[in-house]
C-alpha cells in the first residue's frame, strides 16, 4: 500500500502541476469568422447575405512593392484604424507568397475583417501588351502559390485574377482571353487541391467603351470557364451627386439578370470634395438586388490625393485626413441592408460579347481561350510548392507557353487532393501533453497493484 501511495502521489502531482514561470500562456484566438461564398447574385457569410464595406489597402502604393500583411508592424497598427472605420473587407493589391501571414490574417480575423486578394504581383502578372509569352507556367505557379498560402483562412473572401488589364488602349482588349483563362486555371485549381471554394473574378477599370463586354465576356461559355463574380472600379458618382445624377441608377439597370455577385473594386470620386454619399445608394435596395457593396479607393495617400491617412513608413504614427472621419460617419450612417436584398437565387451565364471595332480578340473568336501551359498540369494533383515571393526573376518572359487553344471544359476539375484546409483555417495543433499524463498515471496505477 505505501508504494502504491507514493507512485499515485507522484503521478498526482505530475497531473496537477502548473505553468512555471517562464512558460507564456499564449493569447485567446478569436474563433475562425464564418467563410464567404458566392451563390445566385449575391455573397453569403452562412445564411447571411454579405456586402462588401471595405477599403483599397497597399501601404507605399504599387511601386514600393511591399507586402502589409507579411509585417505585423504595419498591419496591426493599421488594423487599429481599420476597426475606428468599421469596414468589414480590405483589398490587398499584391503579397509575398513565399511568407507567412499567420498573425496579420489572424489579426484581421479579430477584427471582423475579411481579405480580396489580387493573386499577381509586378513581377508575375499577365502583360496587356504582349500577353501570350506573359501567361506561362511559371507566372502561374507564382498564382497557386499564392492561393496555397491565403486558401487557409477562413476570412479570404476572393481572389482577382486580374486588375484593370483591359483598360482603354485598344489594343488591351486582346489580353482579355489570357486573363479569363488564368481565371479558368485559379478555379479548377482551388478544386483539385481540396480547398474550400472561394471565389475567383476579375477587377475592371472605369473604361464605359468596354465595361459591359468585359462582364459578360466574364461570364460566358462553359461553366469551368466563367467566373464566380464580377468587378468594376467606378469614379463616376462626383459630390455633391445623386443615385441618378451619377448614372448609377443606370448601371443597375444594365447589370439587372448578369447572374453573378457584383460589387465596385474601387470607388470614391476626389474631383470634388468627398462626402463617401454613394453609400447612401450602394447600401440601399436601389442597388442591393444587384450590387453587394464595394471597396472605396484607398486608405492611405500615395501621391495621388485619394488616401484617407498619411503614413510615415513602418512607424506607429497615421494621421488622419479629414476624409477619415467623413467616411467612418458615412458608414455608421448607412448600414448594411437587411434581409436578402432582393437578390436573384440561381446564377445565369450571358452570351460571349460580339466581335466589332471595340471587342476584337482576333485569333480567339468570341469565346475561345488557350490551354493552360503543359507545365502547369502537375500543379493540380501536386501542389505549387514554394511561392517566388517578391524578389523572385519575374515571369512576363519565362516559363513554357500555352500551345493551343483549350477545349470547352477542359477547366474542370477532374481529381481532388485531400487537404486540411479545405474548410478554411487549419484546426491548431493537438497538444498530447494530456495522452502523455494519462499514459503516467496508469503506468504507476498498475506499478502500485503489482507491489500489493
Amino acid at each position: 500500500m505505501r508504494s502504491f501511495a507514493l507512485t499515485s502521489a507522484l503521478a498526482a502531482s505530475i497531473v496537477h502541476a502548473g505553468p512555471t514561470a517562464t512558460e507564456k500562456e499564449l493569447p485567446r484566438r478569436a474563433d475562425a469568422l464564418p467563410a464567404v461564398t458566392a451563390s445566385g447574385t449575391a455573397f453569403w457569410a452562412g445564411d447571411t447575405r454579405f456586402y462588401i464595406r471595405g477599403i483599397d489597402y497597399q501601404p507605399g502604393g504599387s511601386s514600393a512593392n511591399l507586402d502589409p500583411l507579411a509585417d505585423t508592424t504595419i498591419c496591426n497598427r493599421d488594423i487599429q484604424k481599420f476597426k475606428e472605420l468599421g469596414v468589414n473587407t480590405v483589398r490587398v493589391y499584391s503579397v509575398d507568397n513565399s511568407a507567412d501571414h499567420t498573425e496579420c490574417m489572424q489579426a484581421l480575423n479579430d477584427a471582423g475583417i475579411y481579405l480580396v486578394l489580387d493573386v499577381n504581383n509586378p513581377s508575375y502578372s499577365i502583360n496587356r501588351d504582349e500577353p501570350a509569352p506573359s501567361y506561362n507556367d511559371v507566372y502561374l505557379q507564382s498564382v497557386f502559390a499564392t492561393i496555397d498560402e491565403f486558401a487557409k483562412y477562413s476570412n479570404t473572401l476572393a481572389f482577382f485574377s486580374g486588375n484593370e488589364v483591359i483598360n482603354d488602349k485598344p489594343e488591351s482588349v486582346k489580353a482579355a482571353p489570357y486573363v479569363k483563362a488564368t481565371t479558368r486555371d485559379m478555379r479548377q485549381y482551388i478544386g483539385s487541391r481540396g480547398y474550400r471554394k472561394i471565389p475567383v473574378g476579375y477587377s475592371a477599370a472605369d473604361v464605359s467603351q468596354n465595361r459591359m463586354q468585359t462582364a459578360d465576356y466574364f461570364n460566358c461559355g462553359t461553366e469551368d470557364e466563367r467566373s464566380d463574380f464580377f468587378a468594376f472600379n467606378d469614379y463616376s458618382w462626383c459630390a455633391p451627386s445623386s443615385f441618378e445624377e451619377s448614372g448609377w441608377n443606370q448601371k443597375v439597370k444594365n447589370f439587372t439578370g448578369y447572374g453573378l455577385p457584383i460589387f465596385l473594386s474601387e470607388w470614391g470620386c476626389i474631383t470634388n470634395t468627398r462626402d463617401f454619399e454613394e453609400l447612401s445608394a450602394l447600401m440601399s435596395d436601389e442597388m442591393s438586388a444587384v450590387y453587394s457593396g464595394g471597396l472605396m479607393y484607398e486608405y492611405s495617400r500615395e501621391g495621388n490625393g485619394f488616401g484617407i491617412v498619411e503614413l510615415q513608413g513602418r512607424s506607429d504614427t497615421v494621421n488622419e485626413e479629414s476624409e477619415f472621419s467623413k467616411f467612418a460617419s458615412a458608414l455608421s450612417k448607412y448600414p448594411a441592408p437587411t434581409g436578402n436584398g432582393g437578390f436573384t437565387s440561381t446564377t445565369a451565364s450571358v452570351a460571349c460579347p460580339t466581335v466589332d471595332d471595340v471587342w476584337d480578340l482576333e485569333a480567339f473568336g468570341a469565346s475561345a481561350l488557350p490551354a493552360m501551359p503543359d507545365g502547369a498540369a502537375k500543379y493540380m494533383t501536386e501542389g505549387a510548392g514554394a511561392g517566388p515571393g517578391l524578389k523572385g526573376d519575374g515571369s512576363q518572359n519565362a516559363g513554357g507557353t500555352s500551345t493551343g487553344t483549350a477545349s470547352p471544359g477542359s477547366g474542370s476539375v477532374t481529381a481532388t487532393a485531400s487537404n486540411d484546409s479545405g474548410s478554411g483555417r487549419q484546426a491548431p495543433p493537438m497538444d498530447m501533453s494530456v495522452f502523455w499524463l494519462t499514459g503516467v498515471v496508469a503506468f504507476f496505477t498498475l506499478a502500485g497493484t503489482l507491489l500489493l
